[in-house]
């Protein structure tokens, strides 16, 4: 299986005052057979220590942090010889040895030759009172379930899915096909054992069921990794999010969580959620200016999971009903539309704001809005092929935006006079390259900066 993060693993390597890595995410997002992959394909050996696994490695990191004593011991319980710049150090579960991670800043000033990679859950949450994290002396990056190009390089359509990177467009003669993928992607979703499962059976009993364990997986990490005293309240929001999404206005209500429920009880809880990487939060936008962080009013969002496939399992929509379309769907596709949305929407993280929406009352709001630091552009969700998309076209006569964006099942269209542009649903992972083509003619200050990087 595919994962396109390895490519930013690979420019890490490669990089000048190359850092220890630590690869952020949810758990049983497949960081581990991600960080693997990296060892086999680009390192002549792998050293990996699973701090789960052995109390003999707290032995290691008790003493000094001296990395060349370090690496003589792991060495040893390793059994092999740790070569600089040839052997990938993976360190998985990381937080389970918070003196582990502070000896990052060791490495990072002593050693830097020795290339350091770190997986692990709920980093940032689980350190232990009195052990320092090494800001600034680590670089970061963050795994996602596999987003929809990775599920179709998956079922083996790469080729379709250079040619649609290369920049063809029409794709007519593909419509039917993708639909179905993008159907499919719905009701399975990104988690890697839930794609392996599909890939394996077909069968979407299976599937159903592997989803179900992660979901009880996950319930059963509050409990592990979260303060006593918040479980609960995450339990209850956790629990609360298909309610939230099934609503037509799904900004999140406290009352849906719990009768009588506050948002000073739950904010907590929340952002322990949101940290862990188990939901995403967007926040509502008063007015679209740059930056675009300044205007987010932080007491109205929406939250989504992580994986629309796990919020179909949660929700116990049967893949019936998805893939046959039917009526008594209609109302809650929006919100498996709206999940998948947010979820690609991801994969551009690293050049563009994502995570905020715009609304001006009970009637109007438009789904997300991004920003590359330069401008603001609207983006409206849509699960079929009729567009009525009145909140849109409010925003645009409102705050004239140099682009406004719709996604839905009609085809692509870029539209110069209008200013308009159509990505289809499952042609989602273009829009980083079409906002690039955007930036890139209109500020020429910024095209020089583009080619640079």
């Amino acid at each position: 299986m595919e994962r396109l993060l390895i490519s930013q693993l690979l420019k890490w390597k490669e990089s000048h005052g190359r850092k220890p890595l630590v690869l952020e995410g949810a758990r049983q997002v497949g960081k581990t057979w991600l960080l693997k992959d990296f060892g086999r394909k680009y390192f002549k050996d792998i050293c990996y220590i699973n701090f789960e696994q052995s109390d003999v490695l707290g032995e290691v990191f008790a003493g000094d942090l001296s990395p060349q004593r370090i690496i003589e011991q792991l060495s040893i319980y390793n059994g092999k010889v740790i070569e600089p710049e040839q052997t990938l150090i993976i360190f998985d579960e990381v937080q389970e040895m918070p003196r582990a991670l502070t000896s990052l800043k060791y490495f990072c000033e002593e050693a830097p030759e020795y290339v350091i990679c770190c997986a692990g859950s709920l980093l940032g949450i689980a350190l232990h009172e009195g052990t320092s994290f090494p800001v600034g002396k680590t670089d970061f990056l963050h795994l996602y379930p596999l987003s929809f190009k990775e599920f179709l390089i998956a079922n083996g359509e790469k080729m379709l899915v250079d040619y649609i990177d290369n920049g063809n467009r029409n794709l007519g003669a593909f419509t039917e096909r993708l639909t179905d993928y993008l159907k499919k992607y719905m009701i399975i979703g990104g988690m890697p054992a839930v794609v392996m499962e599909w890939l394996d059976s077909k069968d979407y009993n299976k599937v159903n069921r592997i989803q179900q364990e992660l979901i009880a997986a996950y319930q059963k990490d509050f409990s592990k990794h979260a303060p006593k005293p918040m479980v609960e309240k995450i339990r209850y929001i956790w629990n609360s999010i298909p309610s939230q999404l099934a609503k037509e206005n799904k900004k999140f209500v406290y009352g849906l969580v719990r009768e009588g429920a506050r948002a000073r009880e739950y904010e907590d809880a929340i952002m322990w959620l949101c940290d862990a990487g188990e939901i995403i939060r967007t926040h509502n936008v008063s007015k679209p200016d740059i930056p675009i962080s300044a205007y987010a009013d932080l007491k109205s969002f929406k939250v989504f999971l992580l994986d629309v496939g796990l919020l179909r399992a949660m929700s116990r929509v049967s893949p019936k009903v998805i893939l046959e379309g039917s009526r008594i769907f209609e109302e809650f596709k929006g919100a498996l539309t709206e999940q998948y949305v947010c979820q690609e929407l991801q994969c551009f993280s690293d050049t563009l704001e994502v995570n905020y929406y715009w609304s001006s009352s009970a009637t109007s709001e438009v789904d997300f809005l991004l920003s590359d630091g330069w401008d603001v552009y609207p983006l409206e969700a849509k699960a079929g092929v009729t567009m009525n998309a009145k909140s849109l076209k409010l925003y645009r006569e409102k705050y004239s935006p140099k682009w406004a964006i719709r996604t839905s099942l009609l085809p692509y269209e870029r539209n110069e006079d209008s200013k308009m542009l159509n990505i289809p649903l499952y042609m989602l992972f273009v829009l980083g390259k079409e906002l690039e083509t955007e930036v890139t003619t209109q500020h020429p200050y910024r095209k020089l900066l583009v080619n640079k990087a």
